[in-house]
């Protein structure tokens, strides 16, 4: 049956999940412990939905990679073109073997000096992520977050994670989480609690090949 999760501004949101017969989680009061917002989080994530979650710099929208129904709402809801192709983050490079196999010794120590931090590199996909992930591009970006909501909500997943920022394009990314309800509101599958981090702007992208960087 249904398996009922929080939606993002108290309301609850019904799925479709592989759940025994009868789960169900009711309203959740707001002292409820952090953990348990992550493990409801992670349900939401394998039940295919979209979820809102504070990154470096603003807030984001995150979903399974793999899913490609989730993450066609994320460019449905931005009115961003597959084409452009999105942002992967997870909480250590492990995370990202499948996509760093292959690379150089002197290209991982690359990454490795800068991460986990707010620094995205564009690496060769090689096929290993889907197009509606890479879009129209033979490499993907990616990031090991050190913002500590990311990192504990990737930990919990299991693997990397999209993450965009949550706003419609052409809009001013959000840092405050009353600017993502006032953007998509109830078209959010939940929220993940916590703040942005510190940082003024999004991540540095550069390409790994060459040094380029793509956004400062």
């Amino acid at each position: 049956m249904p398996l009922e999760l929080p939606g993002p501004i108290g309301t609850l949101r019904r799925f479709r999940a592989g759940v025994s017969p009868g789960a169900r989680f009711g309203n959740v009061s707001d002292t409820m412990t952090s953990q348990l917002r992550l493990q409801l989080s992670v349900g939401i994530l394998h039940a295919g939905g979209v979820l809102a979650c504070p990154t470096e710099a603003v807030w984001g929208l995150s979903a399974d990679p793999f899913d490609e129904g989730a993450v066609q709402r994320i460019l449905a809801l931005k009115r961003r073109p597959v084409a452009k192709g999105l942002i992967l983050v997870a909480s250590s490079m492990s995370q990202l073997d499948f996509l760093l196999r292959g690379l150089s010794d002197g290209k991982l120590k690359k990454l490795q000096a800068s991460w986990p931090g707010p620094n995205t590199w564009l690496i060769p996909h090689h096929g290993r992520v889907p197009h509606w992930v890479h879009g129209e591009h033979a490499t993907v970006a990616v990031r090991v977050s050190a913002h500590p909501t990311v990192s504990a909500l990737c930990d919990l997943w299991g693997g990397p994670l999209v993450s965009t920022s949550a706003n419609p394009g052409g809009s001013q990314p959000p840092r405050e989480l009353f600017q993502v309800i006032r953007y998509f509101g109830h078209r959010l599958d939940g929220i993940v609690p916590g703040t942005t981090g510190t940082s003024t702007r999004p991540s540095l992208i550069r390409d790994l090949e060459t040094d380029r960087v793509i956004r400062a």
